[in-house]
């Protein structure tokens, strides 16, 4: 069987490493073997420091403007769905926002996550958005319906 790859997309700046990952890695928990999770987090664990990731950190090549920039576009372009993780956003996250449009611009299934008062809940997010759900279980079953032959 084929393998398939799933960016996961969501907001990172003013959350701690581990707000990140977690429900990344329930993701990862549910599916199939011939799913694969692409995170924007992996191989980032030295900002398991419990402290707010905030911006850039050019000390650290995969954590710096270009570094960003150029994986995250990298996984959306060769990711075969992407799952954009919006619930609970107090803030705008402007990195989604270009994934988002990636997605968009690639052609790639996007299943976005977010409720109605949403701050990403916007005209050109849900058109750009094949899908959209408020449950992330709802949104793993819809990835994987998707991604099975």
């Amino acid at each position: 069987m084929k393998d398939y790859f799933v960016y996961t997309g969501g907001a990172i700046s003013g959350l701690t490493y581990e707000e990140c990952v977690g429900w990344r890695l329930y993701v990862a928990s549910k599916m199939p073997s011939h799913i694969h999770i692409l995170s924007p987090m992996r191989g980032k664990e030295y900002l398991k420091n419990g402290k707010i990731i905030n911006g850039s950190y050019e000390q650290h090549p995969l954590c710096s403007q270009k570094g960003i920039l150029c994986r995250d576009h990298y996984d959306v372009r060769r990711a075969d769905l992407v799952l954009m993780n919006f619930l609970g956003a107090k803030k705008l996250s402007i990195g989604s926002i270009m994934e988002v449009a990636w997605a968009y611009a690639y052609r790639r299934p996007l299943i976005t996550l977010m409720e109605e008062d949403n701050p990403h809940n916007h005209p050109m997010v849900r058109e750009a958005s094949n899908f959209i759900l408020i449950d992330l279980d709802e949104a793993i079953k819809l990835t994987i319906a998707i991604l099975t032959p």
